[in-house]
């Protein structure tokens, strides 16, 4: 039989962290370490809709963005916030904020409220090559 080791609430954490930590494990998400390199992600937030190729290490091509993303460009993915300075590492959750550090800029990338996650497929290292 298989269990699922759910996050037991942490004394020393404030209850507010500890009910994020619990709703993220609720809402969904993905550990990227637990992907393995080439997997397509797209992740719809309120605003747009990314695509990131997970190169491995949290490093990723990610386009989707008007702006900062309309093409493809390396960036690494540091994880994703509740909106406020707690980071939950290398992690895309649904109903939290992405966190990414893109190469033209100083402070990190966060977008809108993710909304969906969804794997797409894997990438062979020619098309990766072919993106970048």
């Amino acid at each position: 039989m298989l269990f699922t080791v759910m996050f037991k609430p942490h004394p020393n954490l404030s209850a507010e962290v500890n009910r994020n930590i619990v709703q993220s494990e609720i809402e969904g998400g993905v550990f990227l370490e637990q992907l393995p390199p080439q997997t397509v992600l797209e992740i719809r937030t309120k605003h747009h809709r990314y695509v990131a190729v997970l190169l491995g290490g949290g490093a990723a091509l990610i386009s989707g963005h008007p702006g900062y993303c309309p093409q493809p460009v390396l960036v690494a993915i540091a994880g994703s916030t509740w909106g406020r300075s707690m980071l939950k590492l290398r992690f895309v959750g649904r109903g939290m904020y992405l966190e990414f550090h893109h190469p033209d800029y100083r402070t990190p990338i966060i977008t809108s409220l993710i909304q969906e996650i969804r794997e797409c497929s894997q990438l062979n290292s020619s098309s990766v090559a072919a993106l970048a």
